[in-house]
């Protein structure tokens, strides 16, 4: 049987709780404390598990009984502070995207290799049960030779979006690319594999920042192309992630919430053509979080695991910043 695995959260934000309500539904771990510079966030969700609350996270690290760390922090400081827990022994679950950049990417990998603890990536999109049963379908040839990928997804926005920290570069390292879009290049590798050139436009259309509000993507490998448009000017929550090959398709709309009912929509043409035989499925609950944590302990236990690498986070760093140079250039990138 595998130990109990001693966690800590570090960032009592949103993400955070969601982590500890999937650490606790899951089992096979336990949390132990919470850190988070807003010391009252820290008590809150501390609070509701009975465990340590900490101010700062160096002190969060000090404890020698944690074996993992949660990393749920703005994207400038997940980097100290998953280098920091790495040197300290501790394996490491660090949100999307990975760092703010390649750069921050590279010096956590570097670290990983050094300390030999296992490091992984918060793309729960992968997650999502109606992504996991899309794949078990593609994987089972149920679409036959892939083709081609689209989707769409954007959120409603609210009122001074433009000055949170998403929309600080120095913080963020960049806008709806490293919020939203960072998914959506995740899961198309997920499905396709990696590509070897992409075009794109990253565009200020509404919000008063310096970084972009919307992009639209294309990306392109032998016989297979990926097209897609993340948005922060969508005023109504959207994902919809399609999936086409020669003998039918995968729809994927909503993922919960005021995203919408989940749903996977099966179509297999016949070889008449005509109507296509579809196939509905619905969830109506997200489980992503609980799903990845899951894969997240099997990792820790050297298990095979779908959950994303430091690798996975570096390859969307680079797309994305392959993105903003074909934006700038208005030419294709080869990545």
């Amino acid at each position: 049987m595998a130990k109990e695995i001693k966690v800590g959260i570090i960032g009592a934000g949103l993400m955070g709780h969601r982590r500890a309500d999937a650490l606790k539904s899951v089992g096979g771990s336990v949390l132990v404390a919470v850190a988070d510079v807003d010391f009252e966030k820290a008590k809150e969700l501390a609070g509701k598990y009975e465990v340590k609350a900490i101010k700062n996270w160096q002190d969060l690290l000090k404890i020698e009984d944690i074996d993992a760390v949660i990393v749920s922090v703005p994207n400038k400081f997940s980097v100290p502070i998953a280098i920091e827990a790495l040197k300290r022994g501790k394996h490491v679950l660090t949100e999307k995207p990975l760092g703010r950049d390649t750069k921050d990417a590279k010096k956590i990998i570097a670290i990983e290799k050094k300390y030999r603890k296992v490091v992984r990536v918060g793309f729960n999109h992968r997650f999502h049960a109606a992504i996991l049963k899309a794949k078990e379908i593609f994987d089972g040839g149920g679409i036959g030779k892939l083709m081609y990928i689209r989707a769409r997804y954007g959120n409603g926005g609210r009122k001074g979006m433009e000055k949170e920290w998403r929309f600080n570069k120095a913080i963020s390292g960049g806008g709806e690319l490293h919020d939203q879009g960072v998914h959506i290049i995740d899961l198309t590798r997920f499905f396709a594999g990696e590509f070897k050139e992409v075009s794109g436009s990253a565009e200020v259309k509404f919000w008063q920042s310096k970084v972009e509000d919307n992009a639209f993507v294309i990306m392109k490998k032998p016989k297979i192309t990926a097209f897609f448009h993340v948005s922060a000017t969508q005023w109504k929550n959207i994902f919809s992630f399609e999936i086409f090959g020669d003998w039918g398709f995968l729809n994927i709309d909503g993922k919960g919430g005021s995203y919408g009912k989940e749903t996977l929509t099966y179509g297999r043409r016949r070889p008449e053509f005509g109507a296509p035989e579809i196939q509905t499925f619905e969830w109506d609950r997200d489980i992503s979080w609980e799903e990845e944590w899951r894969a997240f302990l099997l990792a820790i236990n050297k298990k095979t695991s779908p959950i994303a690498t430091t690798s996975d986070g570096l390859k969307a760093n680079e797309i994305v910043e392959a993105i903003y140079r074909s934006s700038k250039s208005k030419r294709t990138i080869q990545i």
